[in-house]
C-alpha cells in the first residue's frame, strides 16, 4: 500500500524576543532537493492544485498564512491538513492527489525531489482512481 501524507516538524531555533529560524538540510530530508518554488497572493475562492505525480515527491510549508490541504491516496483514504506554522511541513508522497486552499497573505514554499516535468502530472481525477493499490 502506499504511504500517505505526513507531517514533517523542523526545527525552531530563537524565542520570542528575538524570533526564529527553521532549518532543514538534505541530510534531514526523505528525499534530495532538486527543486524549490513557493505561491503567494492566492485569492482565498481559488483551490489550487487539483492533481497527483507519478514520481514527485514534496513537502509544502505555510511560511506565512494558513493553507488547508486535502488529500486522497489510491485506494481512497482522504485526509485534511491545516497548515499554519513555518516549522512544520506536510509530506505530500507520489500518486497523492492533492487540493489547497489558501488565506490570502499566504506564502506556500515547496521542496521537490524533481524539477518540473509536465509528463509527471496526473491531472484526470478518473485516472488517478485508476491507480492500482500495489507500491510502485
Amino acid at each position: 500500500m502506499y504511504k500517505g501524507p505526513a507531517l514533517i516538524e523542523f526545527p525552531r531555533i530563537g524565542n520570542t524576543m528575538q524570533g526564529y529560524i527553521s532549518v532543514s538540510e538534505n541530510d534531514t530530508l526523505p528525499f534530495e532537493v532538486n527543486r524549490v518554488y513557493w505561491t503567494y497572493y492566492t485569492p482565498e475562492s481559488i483551490r489550487r492544485g487539483g492533481h497527483a505525480h507519478y514520481e514527485l515527491e514534496q513537502i509544502l510549508v505555510a511560511v506565512a498564512g494558513k493553507i488547508i490541504v486535502e488529500t486522497e491516496m489510491p485506494g481512497g483514504l482522504k485526509e485534511r491538513f491545516i497548515l499554519e506554522s513555518p516549522s512544520v511541513g506536510l509530506l505530500l508522497p507520489k500518486f497523492c492527489w492533492h487540493v489547497m486552499q489558501y488565506t490570502h497573505s499566504s506564502v506556500q514554499m515547496c521542496i521537490a525531489n524533481i524539477a518540473y516535468e509536465e509528463r509527471d502530472y496526473i491531472r484526470d481525477y478518473n485516472e488517478f482512481i485508476k491507480l492500482p493499490f500495489a507500491e510502485k
